[in-house]
């Protein structure tokens, strides 16, 4: 037997030459407990232990875009591209997140559309002063290379505009290796640890910047696809159109998915 230090939601685990495995809890599916569990297999995960009352959803997600649900994955991990609830069905991309209208069962999604950028908004709750920008700057960038493994070629940019950082993660499918951790399943072990929900064994994430402690009021975690969302604009809110025009301008790309949740 073994601890799978990166993923606490796994069953019978056992050891093969030098490596622990388990089982994904909800899925079965055998995960290496030397890297991160692929996204996909924690939302499964995480619905078996809500369907028992364990949990509660949390109360600012949009259950008709990027709420919790039960996934379907491939035995590899990764999200199928046609998600389904019952016979209502939508396509997500390669983070899980739906990027069409929701259709009958009839719903066709031709491939599973890549997730290149993703972009971490977080706000800190309220301080006199300013952060260190250098120190909070070292800080994001060795937590993701060192805590996520994510190779720091991949991290395109961290900022501070008090009160807000914003991280930016860029990662296309032409410049991720076999052995490179995808940015989607780091966004998704970053955001429960920034909400104390922390997917490691024992391994709770100390927001530290300069030896005093960070606490979070609002995370918004933006997705932006190599292919455009195919969403009609009379199934978004007024809000949210305003959200993805604002981004569509500032990044030009006009590619992107909004996950937004309060801690």
């Amino acid at each position: 037997a073994c601890i799978c230090e990166k993923n606490k939601r796994v069953t019978s685990c056992r050891q093969a030459n030098g490596v622990c495995w388990c089982d994904s809890v909800g899925s079965g599916v055998s995960v290496n407990c030397d890297t991160l569990t692929s996204k996909c297999l924690l939302m499964k995960a995480e619905m078996t232990g809500s369907k028992s009352g364990r949990r509660e959803k949390p109360k600012d997600a949009f259950e008709d875009t990027d709420g919790l649900y039960d996934p379907e994955c491939e035995n590899t991990g990764v999200f199928k591209a046609k998600q389904c609830s019952g016979n209502t069905c939508w396509c997500v991309n390669t983070a899980g997140v739906r990027r069409t209208d929701k259709h009958d069962a009839d719903l066709k999604c031709n491939r599973l559309v890549r997730t290149t950028g993703i972009i971490v908004e977080m706000k800190h709750a309220e301080r006199n002063a300013p952060l260190n920008t250098e120190s909070l700057k070292k800080f994001f960038r060795e937590t993701i290379v060192n805590r996520y493994m994510l190779d720091g070629r991949y991290i395109t940019s961290v900022l501070y505009e008090k009160p807000y950082i914003t991280i930016n993660l860029k990662q296309n499918s032409s410049d991720k290796s076999s052995g490179d951790v995808d940015i989607a399943d780091v966004a998704y072990y970053f955001e429960k640890d920034v909400k104390g929900d922390s997917i490691f064994h024992n391994n709770i994430l100390n927001v530290s910047i300069d030896n005093e402690e960070l606490r979070f009021e609002k995370t918004v975690v933006y997705y932006v696809d190599e292919i455009a969302p195919e969403f009609s604009m009379k199934s978004l809110t007024p809000g949210l159109i305003a959200v993805i025009v604002v981004v569509i301008v500032a990044i030009v790309a006009g590619i992107v998915v909004l996950v937004s949740s309060n801690k």
